[in-house]
């Protein structure tokens, strides 16, 4: 999909929600329009930010198997050990 498709189909989405009026769809709606052009931003690069999301996600579970982090030089030396 072209970026000019998805900016009219985005549009046509907003007047959809404005129209249905339930509170929860113009929560979203706001949400998405503060991050417009982030989101638009996919359609020129095809990229996201799905790597990085997935190894925070790691990181985060590593760190509650540990019951958390008393030693922060010795954690990251670890996840660089096990995740580098």
């Amino acid at each position: 999909m072209q970026k000019s498709v998805a900016i009219l189909k985005l549009a046509h989405w907003f007047k959809e929600v404005e129209e249905c009026g339930f509170k929860s769809f113009l929560v979203l709606m706001k949400t998405i329009m503060n991050h417009y052009n982030d989101i638009l931003n996919y359609f020129d690069q095809r990229s996201t930010n799905a790597s990085a999301e997935s190894f925070n996600a790691k990181i985060k579970n590593f760190r509650l198997q540990l019951r958390g982090v008393k030693d922060k030089s010795f954690f990251l030396f670890r996840l660089s050990k096990i995740f580098a």
